[in-house]
């Protein structure tokens, strides 16, 4: 089977010092991930609201707003409350941590911090939330995807996938039960900056349902009517 790489998954970095925002920046990308930034809890808020990344690098000291009111209204919103964020901050005390973390924060990491390590708690994040970015295997009932040879198979049967059906069906299974809506299948399959009409989906998971079903399998792909689709 060809390669059908993912769409990148996108690592908002919410830092107001230059050149810590730019290290982070360049780090992340070098590992393999889309970037995005902002040096102000108000524009981190509404880069959010454009653009939902996967993950949040979200600085407690900043301009205006500050990290911790920022983590607030994100954990608050419906929309964005499961976007895992990694606090960064100078307070060392355990008190700090604490509140931190109460607040929502999934992580928190203390500065001076090693990049080798902040990027080790950012795909331990990806990886509760998208294992198929970071290559893991994936399994639902008799479905198996495994990411690194890019094979697909169900019931010990290899499916023959094209590229997009390949990460149809990977969206599907990082998530059994989430309904996903056709715009958010377009932006997790074909990409965020890719205009592709809404239609494009039912083809695909229509032709996706047809090799999972096969001659004598049940479609494990269930319409959810004027939401989308959802795997089990």
């Amino acid at each position: 089977m060809a390669a059908a790489p993912l769409v990148l998954p996108l690592v908002l970095i919410v830092e107001d010092e230059p050149a810590q925002r730019e290290m982070l920046a360049y780090n992340v990308r070098a590992r393999g991930f889309e970037v995005m930034t902002a040096e102000t809890g108000d524009k981190a808020l509404a880069l959010v609201r454009e653009t939902p990344p996967d993950v949040i690098i979200l600085d407690w000291m900043l301009p205006h707003v500050s990290g911790i009111e920022v983590c607030r209204q994100l954990k608050r919103g419906k929309q964005t409350s499961r976007i895992p964020v990694i606090m960064l901050s100078a307070r060392s005390d355990e008190a700090d941590k604490v509140r931190g973390l109460d607040t929502g924060a999934d992580d928190y990491v203390v500065k001076p911090y090693s990049v080798a390590e902040l990027l080790a708690r950012l795909r331990t994040q990806l990886r509760r939330l998208r294992p198929a970015a970071v290559g893991e295997r994936l399994n639902y009932d008799d479905i198996t995807l495994d990411m690194t040879e890019h094979r697909a198979c169900r019931a010990g049967k290899c499916l023959t996938l094209g590229p997009i059906g390949f990460r149809l069906l990977a969206a599907f299974m990082e998530r059994p039960g989430r309904v996903w809506s056709r715009e958010q299948l377009l932006d997790r399959v074909w990409g965020r900056d890719i205009y592709v009409e809404s239609r494009t989906v039912d083809v695909h998971v229509g032709r996706l349902r047809r090799e999972l079903r096969g001659p004598d399998r049940d479609d494990p792909i269930r319409t959810v009517r004027g939401a989308g689709y959802a795997l089990g």
